[in-house]
């Protein structure tokens, strides 16, 4: 038993370290969401994840994304990851794609090779772009809605997309899956009405940056962690 996971394989038994071991996940984003999501991963003893994110850090998010440190400003979020699982399990194979997933550039992964696709990217285009993708190989995908402008870690929730409620994203997201027939996807979600923030003066694309603490984006991205290990090991989320 390695040192590294001795308590996760106390907890969870030799045979589901094994599977971890050997799966390989596809992790798309690593802001707030996906930065948490990917250091739960490391730390769980999946074997091989491959990171997606053509982003550099930026000093707004040192107040939320994990694998954001003075050092990593302005440069890879890939990069910071791979430097990240590194330092945790030198044993980890982490494979940077540094670019955004959307239809121009979809074919540069092959999606078929994963056990579980792992959606925390913000924007629709890619979001659909990664669960269409995921589902025409056959991939266990997971999907996070909307986590800005929100303080309630208690409101976050785990089910089909169908049955949620006060998230603008999720809305947008259901009429556009229904028009490619996908009618179920698995998303962490969270039925806290938005705060009406003030502006923050950044913008993302060409609207303005959503406001956004640690709680929620974090916690989201724990969840779908734990969804991943869960399925991985047992074909049971």
């Amino acid at each position: 038993m390695s040192d590294i996971y001795s308590r996760t394989e106390s907890l969870l038994g030799a045979d589901a370290m094994e599977k971890l071991k050997n799966a390989r996940v596809a992790l798309f984003g690593l802001g707030g969401v996906g930065s948490a999501t990917f250091e739960a991963l490391v730390r769980s003893g999946v074997g091989t994840i491959a990171v997606i994110d053509k982003d550099e850090f930026s000093p707004s998010n040192l107040n939320r994304q994990l694998l954001a440190t003075g050092p990593w400003i302005n440069k890879s979020k890939c990069e910071a990851a791979v430097a990240r699982a590194g330092e945790i399990n030198p044993e980890a194979e982490i494979i940077p794609y540094n670019m955004f997933y959307l239809p121009d550039t979809a074919d540069k992964i092959d999606l078929s090779g994963f056990d579980v696709v792992i959606d925390a990217v913000d924007t629709v285009t890619a979001k659909l772009e990664i669960i269409s993708g995921a589902k025409a190989a056959g991939c266990y995908v997971i999907s996070c809605m909307g986590t800005g402008n929100k303080t309630d870690i208690a409101a976050l929730k785990f089910s089909d997309i169908s049955n949620t409620t006060q998230c603008p994203l999720a809305r947008t997201m259901r009429k556009e899956l229904r028009r490619r027939g996908i009618e179920n996807l698995d998303v962490v979600w969270s039925d806290e009405k938005p705060d009406m923030a003030l502006p923050t003066g950044e913008l993302k694309g060409d609207r303005p940056a959503p406001a956004s603490a640690i709680f929620v984006p974090a916690t989201a991205g724990l969840i779908l962690a734990e969804k991943a290990v869960k399925h991985i090991i047992s074909n049971l989320v």
